[in-house]
């Protein structure tokens, strides 16, 4: 049985060029034929879809096994999920002052960013400028000296010149291992940038060399980090209380405060009685790989194995590929691809929907932001994570602005007001010791 409407619909005459038009054309096809009562076959080929409230705390339980398992010593070398510490040691408590500016890269265009913070308030201003695809493929030291020409710029446009040395927050949104506040080394590039000589080396020390090497730069890296801590410091911000972050966009990542004696694997790394900072730190999950143990493996529908087969990381972030932005449109064209080889969508026509790809994301969110703009997914998510917590656990959602510009900027504020308190702390005890 199909739908009541089966004609068929044009597709391009080259869907390799006119995905657009392919895309299009299907979302007011689906439109058409979802205005009827979908059929059972329509329903039965979604249901491995939907998830009971007995599958998703099957799901938290497994997430909060590889979280430990993250960890710890033992388990962290071959954990899935990674758990990587931050070294951020607090969020925002409203007492940070003064100019701080941030660096944001994590694509083909990036920003510099200069941030007033007094107490409360915050005044930011920013300039986005580009990474040619020369310098995206060169050296290494060609990609710093463009971050350096173009901060000099900046510094320069806004009368920064001879003046205050500077804090800066470097958000460096690629794969790095993290060894502290200030010294995180990249694993490999991904979004098209394949500069020499990065990877295996500490980003911020590239980048005070680029900056000395100008010699017109008078700044103080104190602290890189990824957009997910720079999300959750954002909200901090305005609600101190806030101590988780989460990324629901193209990718899926989140981070949260933990206590130093609940990470195993950074034991002895930090001593809250001799630096005087909070026992606590921001740890950045990377939950994208969650699964790829096979913790998930009863809830990875064919259509999710469909997707996957064809990534060039088969088997891999799959947590992320079933829930992040990069990959919903593929899995809704590849189930209407399904749908239509059965006969119950399109009648029977798969040519406009046959080419992998052809279906972006941004189709099934006509309104942009589906948390910000939507009727009624807020109160949706709110109602179901209020029915998987525990009932004495209360929280609240914020929408997080501008993580990765505003997030570093703040983390920087953080990280010189930590700094100051611990030589205050350290100060003291040499006193007592006198």
């Amino acid at each position: 049985m199909s739908l009541c409407s089966t004609s068929a619909f044009r597709y391009p005459a080259n869907p390799f060029t006119d995905y657009e038009l392919c895309a299009y054309e299907v979302l007011l096809k689906a439109r058409e034929v979802l205005s009827f009562v979908a059929t059972d076959a329509v329903q039965e080929a979604c249901k491995p879809l939907e998830l009971s409230d007995d599958n998703l705390r099957t799901i938290m339980d497994r997430m909060e096994k590889s979280y430990q398992k993250g960890l710890s010593k033992e388990g962290a070398p071959t954990a899935a999920v990674k758990m990587l510490p931050s070294f951020v040691r607090s969020v925002p408590n409203g007492s940070e002052n003064g100019n701080f500016l941030a660096l944001d890269l994590g694509g083909t265009n990036f920003r510099v960013l200069l941030i007033r913070i007094d107490n409360t308030e915050c005044e930011m201003t920013s300039k986005i400028f580009r990474v040619p695809e020369s310098i995206m493929r060169g050296s290494g030291t060609k990609l710093f000296d463009h971050i350096a020409e173009c901060l000099a710029k900046f510094i320069e446009e806004h009368d920064l010149v001879n003046k205050e040395k500077l804090p800066l927050g470097f958000t460096f949104s690629f794969p790095c291992q993290q060894y502290g506040l200030t010294c995180a080394k990249l694993v490999n590039w991904t979004k098209g940038f394949k500069c020499s000589g990065v990877e295996g080396n500490d980003v911020v020390q590239m980048l005070r060399e680029a900056c000395h090497r100008r010699g017109d730069i008078d700044i103080d890296v104190v602290a890189v980090l990824n957009d997910t801590t720079g999300t959750m410091m954002a909200c901090a911000f305005k609600e101190n209380s806030c101590n988780i972050g989460v990324i629901c966009g193209t990718g899926s990542n989140a981070c949260y405060m933990e206590r130093l004696d609940r990470i195993p694997k950074i034991e002895g790394e930090c001593n809250p009685a001799e630096d005087g900072l909070p026992a606590e730190m921001c740890v950045n999950t990377e939950w994208g790989g969650f699964g790829d143990d096979g913790a998930l493996s009863e809830f990875f529908t064919e259509f999710d194995k469909i997707l996957d087969e064809a990534t060039i990381n088969k088997g891999h972030q799959l947590f992320e590929k079933m829930v992040s932005g990069m990959y919903l449109g593929e899995i809704v064209r590849i189930i209407l691809e399904h749908l239509a080889r059965e006969g119950h969508l399109f009648g029977g026509d798969v040519d406009a929907i046959a080419q992998r790809g052809c279906f972006p994301t941004k189709f099934l969110s006509e309104i942009e932001g589906v948390y910000r703009f939507h009727p009624t997914f807020p109160a949706a998510l709110d109602k179901k994570i209020d029915e998987l917590l525990d009932e004495n656990i209360e929280f609240q959602l914020m929408l997080s602005e501008d993580g990765s510009g505003r997030g570093a900027a703040l983390v920087a504020a953080v990280a010189t007001r930590m700094k100051q308190e611990s030589a205050a702390h350290q100060l003291k005890m040499q006193n007592l010791k006198i």
